[in-house]
């Protein structure tokens, strides 16, 4: 069976009433026959219906032996953290997302969980770093936003060898692209905020586990904690689901289209996509996803914060906002937006330049969205816009 027709069927029909789309159970408990006995659900912090198809269905996407979803992308990376104590440590990607910096930074190490972060895209940065204290090894492949590409499969090997877990944030690629667990991660998570909702109308995170006794712990956590997605969140997410092959495809054949045309560009310095050859990564991306994805980053040959906001407050189509995998294209200045926790110090080490620029490349036609940006640049250096720069990639 193809990975497109198991995705469709991956979501069931409703066993009561035969419904084609899963019905929201909106409801915050559950009416029991005695004590202690019901069908299944009795609280719904606990269990909900509608949340436990998407848990399924993001398990079975994965590959995954449990699936479970909490109230946003970061509530989903906070349980995988609970389950370390005072005393262990994180090594981490040092291109990592600047919400997971603030947690991990901010939040957990006051607790005594040290983290180190290391440049993952060599797995030998990551077999000297790791010690005896690690008991976590944390990779964004691709890498948020310098789409940096670790070898999932390398290093699993070298945590396991450590009796570290490995968990891999797999919200770029999303499973349409990439399944982390069969090339060996421990746990997967996934703001389907992104490319799993895939229309900007939710906030949602997931978290997937190679086995199930991992999952009883994250299980545990989750109600514990009680960060649970809500039921019509839940909902849409399912729905996003359905046609995620489609979009995915889609935005990944633009954004190369659009990843080609800023390597030509005369106002552009360096791009990050890993479908480029040229991307540093790209033989390991070629390995281990199905296509480039839908992310694509630049900097300017004026490298300055100054430049970069001049072209993301210039484009029409490219809307400026935080976030990614929608269906409209968005783009970001990720330096005073999406990694502004960040010491400055600690961006540029890891790439983050003052002039670049994220762009969530969408569904809109490619041809308008090379003009959108063309203008954009052309305004910055005071180029000449003409047809021949905006059908450049062609």
């Amino acid at each position: 069976m193809s990975k497109a027709t198991k995705l469709i069927h991956s979501i069931p029909v409703d066993p009561l009433t035969g419904s084609i789309s899963v019905p929201i159970y909106q409801t915050s408990t559950f009416v029991q026959d005695a004590p202690g006995e019901n069908k299944g659900y009795d609280y719904a912090r606990s269990n909900n219906p509608t949340r436990a198809v998407l848990e399924k269905v993001i398990a079975e996407l994965e590959e995954g032996a449990a699936g479970y979803a909490f109230a946003s992308g970061l509530a989903a990376i906070d349980a995988v953290v609970k389950l370390l104590q005072s005393g262990d440590e994180i090594l981490a990607v040092d291109d990592i997302y600047g919400g997971a910096f603030r947690l991990f930074t901010h939040i957990y190490q006051k607790f005594g969980i040290n983290v180190n972060y290391v440049d993952t895209t060599d797995a030998r940065n990551v077999a000297a770093a790791i010690t005896a204290r690690t008991k976590l090894v944390w990779l964004e492949t691709p890498t948020n936003p310098t789409l940096k590409i670790s070898d999932i499969e390398a290093i699993a090997k070298i945590a396991h060898d450590n009796g570290s877990l490995l968990c891999v944030d797999n919200t770029f690629a999303s499973p349409a692209l990439q399944q982390p667990i069969l090339l060996g991660a421990d746990i997967v998570v996934h703001s389907a905020t992104k490319y799993l909702g895939g229309h900007s109308d939710l906030i949602a995170g997931l978290v997937v586990t190679k086995t199930k006794a991992l999952g009883d712990e994250i299980k545990f956590i989750q109600n514990a904690s009680g960060a649970i997605l809500a039921p019509h969140d839940s909902w849409l997410v399912i729905r996003g689901i359905e046609t995620l092959h489609l979009r995915v495809a889609e935005h990944s054949r633009n954004a190369l289209i659009v990843a080609r045309y800023l390597q030509k560009h005369p106002a552009v310095a360096n791009v990050y996509y890993p479908g480029l050859s040229t991307h540093p990564n790209h033989s390991i991306a070629a390995v281990q996803q199905s296509a480039g994805g839908g992310v694509v980053s630049f900097t300017l040959k004026e490298d300055t914060a100054e430049a970069a906001k001049n072209v993301v407050c210039s484009t029409k189509l490219f809307k400026l906002a935080e976030s990614l995998g929608g269906v409209k294209s968005l783009l970001c200045h990720p330096a005073t937006m999406t990694h502004k926790s960040i010491p400055a110090e600690k961006r540029h080490a890891s790439g983050v330049a003052d002039s670049l620029i994220r762009l969530s490349v969408g569904l809109e036609d490619v041809a308008d969205l090379l003009e959108d940006i063309d203008k954009a640049l052309t305004g910055s250096v005071k180029l000449k816009y003409t047809k021949e720069t905006a059908a450049i990639a062609y």
